[in-house]
């Protein structure tokens, strides 16, 4: 049993708006739900991937408007990678440079094009030249031949690579090579799952600083399962491995199991169901805020306290024409082990 890659990743972000106009408008991703963060109603999760969000394409952001401004380090998955068609790196620069992102000098890696950019909240990600079976979103505002097609993959700054390297492994990631990083001299290793799509991990062999949780961090990486059945057999594989790994929690548009790895960062194994379809058709994908059965009663209170999306109001419209916290009182999400950011006292619940 192999994972065939990653599932989606979670991130946390600062103002809602900004995050949707960034990712909607520059990047060309689309918003495939609109729900909330389950453990704390007043703050949104937003969807964004490929058309229907599959597997593989879907980044997820809590965002807390106001709170404390994280440092990506160890501990933490330190970027979040696309992959673009050969050859579409300019255009990608020129685009972002126009935006309110932050573009770093290009680089070559494993010998591929790379783009490392930092979107407006200081989220690190990366634009990667790969092939990618994954076809764009069609009435996205990127051009089909420049438009990005899903996750190639994330990179993980672990407290200890080495403990993190023997995880991969029990998921079915293969070493497949090693190369000094561009930006230090630090010792990068690839690790590659069997599928077709989001398929890399890689592992940074860097010293300090640590990581912080907040606004511009993952929050977890979510590895494939294809059903509840396989999902219960990872879950075994990986308590028999010595992993503390939570029950299964119902996601609504899949299901998930945590456990928190030796280097420090939080992965998820997530069923490929039932997917973002369950409750909306592909036509009305984030057309409106979606609740999970026992949160309808509360809608109108919840609707209440939830800011303001009213650019999300019009491209959802045009999607349905086109088919298409606290720290201690520092303002920092904190982190559960069962893949909700949550409104603790004094830091992650570990």
């Amino acid at each position: 049993m192999k994972t065939t890659g990653i599932h989606h990743v979670t991130a946390v972000a600062g103002d809602p708006q900004q995050n949707l106009d960034f990712y909607t408008e520059v990047l060309g991703l689309r918003l495939v739900k609109r729900t909330v963060n389950f453990d704390d109603t007043a703050t949104y999760h937003l969807y964004y991937g490929d058309e229907t969000g599959s597997p593989g394409t879907a980044l997820t952001f809590f965002p807390f408007e106001g709170a404390r401004q994280g440092r990506p380090g160890r501990g933490q998955a330190v970027a979040t990678a696309f992959a673009v068609p050969e050859g579409s790196l300019d255009y990608w620069a020129d685009r972002l440079d126009a935006s309110d992102a932050t573009v770093h000098d290009r680089q070559t890696r494993f010998g591929a094009g790379v783009l490392p950019v930092e979107d407006p909240h200081g989220q690190p990600l990366e634009l990667v030249e790969a092939e990618s079976p994954i076809e764009p979103w069609a009435d996205g505002p990127v051009p089909a031949d420049r438009a990005i097609r899903g996750f190639f993959g994330v990179t993980l700054h672990s407290e200890e690579p080495d403990a993190t390297a023997n995880v991969l492994d029990v998921l079915g990631f293969d070493r497949v090579d090693s190369e000094a990083d561009p930006d230090d001299g630090a010792e990068r290793v690839r690790y590659a799952a069997a599928g077709d799509r989001a398929t890399v991990v890689d592992v940074l062999h860097r010293g300090p600083p640590r990581g912080r949780p907040g606004v511009g961090t993952v929050h977890h990486v979510a590895f494939r399962a294809a059903d509840e059945d396989e999902q219960m057999a990872w879950r075994e594989r990986l308590s028999d491995a010595g992993q503390f790994v939570t029950p299964q929690k119902d996601r609504q548009y899949f299901r998930s199991i945590y456990f928190r790895e030796p280097g420090g960062i939080l992965f998820e194994i997530a069923t490929d169901g039932p997917g973002f379809t369950a409750d909306e058709s592909v036509a009305e994908l984030g057309s409106e805020l979606k609740l999970p059965s026992w949160l309808e009663d509360e809608r109108e209170r919840i609707e209440a306290a939830l800011p303001s999306l009213g650019d999300a109001d019009e491209t959802a419209a045009a999607d349905e024409g086109s088919e298409t916290v606290s720290d201690g009182g520092s303002g920092a999400p904190t982190t559960d082990e069962e893949g909700e950011a949550t409104a603790a006292d004094g830091g992650e619940r570990r």
